[in-house]
């Protein structure tokens, strides 16, 4: 039998962990190990003091390379990535991660607000002390005259500080595997820890950046801004033209037919479209429309987190979106980039690395517009490599297809494709071979294509407004004409929503499990947590975790599911409400989810390696002619075995730097 030890430390580095995640935080020449603390096959925990001179076990450092040892920390990725640099050698496979293990359940992700979510007792939670003591001791301190005029805290300086902070490193223990004892009746299976394991090695491994185009675009981005401010005051005579306040009061007093209370994108694009500005007005519209591209923040990000060797890491976070298990972007948020449209985009490159920005301008106009789309392509191929790109073609529509078992969508996946056509087609009885360029019919495609873009989850007009059904010139009038056509031409997935609810109320209600097409919905309890979790058991045999749900009566009378979850808006843990299209969106991303999952790990089986992915898409960096597109993507659409039947289809790209057509 394996033994188990449970690990917590806390560390000193002059580098801000929160701006340059923990990679580079590790990498400081002055990273140092301060408290380690530990429990063996649950013993009591011991703290071993490093920072005062004091010496782990002679069995600990051959134990952290031992696979008969499982390391188990909180955030395991830190504990890993810290003794992997003192120590050297820690391999993936012999961790796990406490935290992984709580959003696999439907948890949160921080140590405090997991502790309260399960109940724990005072006892066993997180020292609420900590905060204070690890902004004492664990960051530099500012030198003043009642210091000593020193930059750094020892635990001399204050003994009884230093004997909280041990204290409370050891309850972090104390608290973690109190989690990890209560979380035990649902473990992970193997093959997701296995891919939280690969998910280490990628966000290890990091992606190569072209720092010399960072700083251009900093230097750059800086200027127009500067200038873009200074013709603003000539303009307006306003102290402050970035203020929304001080604007919206100056264009209030400018603009007598207008009530401005916000300056947001779509407000500044109505007004400049309106008739009858003054040229004053117009031109600060304009200006503040260019200063709204101006950010220059995700530059900043990596500058702030790229490493030593020129690579940025920790670039993503294994299950960050607990209701479905997908990766949640961290430090330059990668998942939401800008799209890289403008053309001879090499040559816009090299300009803004020589932080031309006159020639920026008159080649390509917008300078800050030109610096956001070319943010992907910070991320390059070192010298002698290339990255491959490549996506799954429209998944969740694929995905959502096979499970509701809608077979002339299926059969639109496994022939041509054209998924907005055929929706088209199918919602107003109009032959496919119709709608294309040129013809009249081709309107039809744009009902088609927001249709398949806002009603696969029960969504109705308002979910047709907010993906553009208005700004693509389609008239309000239409929208509920449009939505009762695509539910008729989709049966089969109308009946999922309906199912799926009727399952989980049914599930909650009298307990049990009722199956639905390729899932299964479930009522489960939990002894050491007393308490109920309703699950969702995907096809691939990963679990979906709803905890502690109650059936309510909505404002139409019917039942209506709620659990316990974080809100994703206010960060807090309360009662949440989910509905039948809700809980199949869940599903349809979870299991485009673990189709990418396992074409990562497949990938990085066959000598690929990831150097990150978003959502659908995956990026390679591989030497030059070791590789090819059609391997990747031979490789990503391979069949699943647990989803016979579901057409898989993917393209890509090969070159020098990230980008998105």
């Amino acid at each position: 039998m394996p033994h188990h030890l449970s690990i917590d430390l806390e560390t000193f580095s002059s580098e801000s962990i929160k701006k340059t995640g923990s990679w580079k935080y590790i990498e400081s020449p002055d990273f140092e190990i301060l408290l380690f603390a530990y429990s063996l096959d649950g013993a009591p925990v011991q703290v071993v003091d490093l920072a005062c001179g004091e010496k782990l076990p002679d069995w600990m450092i051959p134990a952290l390379t031992d696979p008969n040892y499982i390391k188990h920390a909180y955030n395991a990725h830190f504990e890993y990535g810290a003794l992997q640099k003192v120590y050297g050698g820690m391999q993936p496979s012999q961790w796990r991660c406490t935290m992984f293990h709580g959003l696999y359940c439907g948890y949160t992700a921080g140590l405090d607000a997991t502790g309260k979510a399960l109940g724990l007792p005072d006892d066993k939670q997180k020292n609420a002390a900590g905060k204070a003591l690890i902004r004492y001791f664990c960051v530099p301190c500012k030198p003043s005259r009642a210091n000593g005029g020193r930059t750094r805290n020892l635990p001399h300086h204050d003994s009884d500080k230093w004997k909280l902070f041990k204290e409370y490193n050891r309850q972090d223990v104390v608290t973690e595997m109190e989690i990890e004892r209560r979380l035990s009746a649902f473990p992970v299976p193997e093959w997701v820890q296995h891919q939280w394991e690969v998910d280490l090695m990628i966000n290890s491994r990091g992606v190569a950046v072209d720092i010399d185009l960072v700083r251009g675009a900093l230097d750059v981005g800086a200027r127009v801004k500067r200038d873009f401010t200074a013709e603003a005051v000539a303009v307006s005579g306003i102290r402050n033209p970035n203020s929304v306040k001080q604007l919206a009061e100056w264009l209030n007093a400018e603009m007598d037919d207008e009530e401005i209370k916000d300056l947001r994108k779509g407000t500044v694009s109505r007004l400049l479209a309106k008739e009858g500005n003054s040229a004053e007005v117009q031109r600060m519209l304009e200006i503040r429309q260019e200063l709204s591209k101006t950010s220059t923040k995700k530059y900043d990000a990596i500058e702030a987190c790229v490493c030593g060797d020129g690579r940025v890491r920790g670039l993503l976070q294994f299950y960050g979106a607990n209701r479905t298990g997908r990766w949640a972007g961290r430090l330059v948020q990668v998942q939401n980039l800008p799209r890289t449209y403008t053309k001879a985009i090499e040559v816009a490159r090299k300009l803004v690395e020589q932080k031309n920005a006159d020639a920026l301008r008159v080649l390509y106009g917008s300078v800050p517009d030109t610096l956001s789309q070319l943010i992907r392509t910070a991320f390059i191929a070192p010298e002698g490599h290339v990255l491959i790109d490549a996506d799954f073609s429209a998944i969740e529509a694929r995905v959502i297809s096979w499970l509701a078992g809608e077979e002339w969508r299926l059969e639109v996946f496994r022939t041509h494709g054209k998924i907005y056509e055929a929706s088209a087609s199918q919602m107003f009885g109009v032959p496919i071979e119709l709608i294309k360029k040129g013809n009249p019919e081709y309107a039809l495609r744009q009902k088609g294509k927001v249709a398949e873009l806002a009603l696969g989850y029960q969504g109705g007009t308002s979910a047709l407004i907010t993906m553009g059904a208005l700004n693509m010139g389609i008239p309000e009038s239409d929208l509920p004409d449009i939505v009762h056509r695509w539910r008729d031409a989709n049966r089969r997935i109308r009946d999922l929503w309906y199912a799926v609810d009727n399952a989980a109320v049914q599930a909650v209600t009298n307990g049990g499990a009722v199956g639905v097409r390729n899932i299964i919905v479930s009522k489960e309890y939990n002894a050491a947590l007393n308490t109920d979790s309703l699950t969702i058991t995907l096809p691939s045999g990963r679990k979906l975790y709803y905890i502690s749900p109650q059936i309510y009566e909505n404002q139409w009378g019917s039942p209506s599911i709620a659990y316990m979850g974080m809100d994703q808006k206010t960060k807090k843990w309360k009662r949440l409400e989910t509905y039948g299209g809700k809980l199949v969106e869940n599903c349809v991303q979870a299991i485009a989810r673990d189709c990418l999952a396992g074409a990562i790990t497949r990938l990085e089986e066959a000598g690929l390696p990831v150097v990150f992915h978003i959502h659908d898409e995956v990026v390679i960096d591989c030497r030059k002619d070791t590789a090819s597109l059609e391997d990747v993507i031979r490789i990503m659409t391979e069949p699943i075995p647990w989803a016979p039947g579901l057409p898989l289809g993917a393209d890509g790209w090969v070159g020098d730097f990230f980008r998105k057509d």
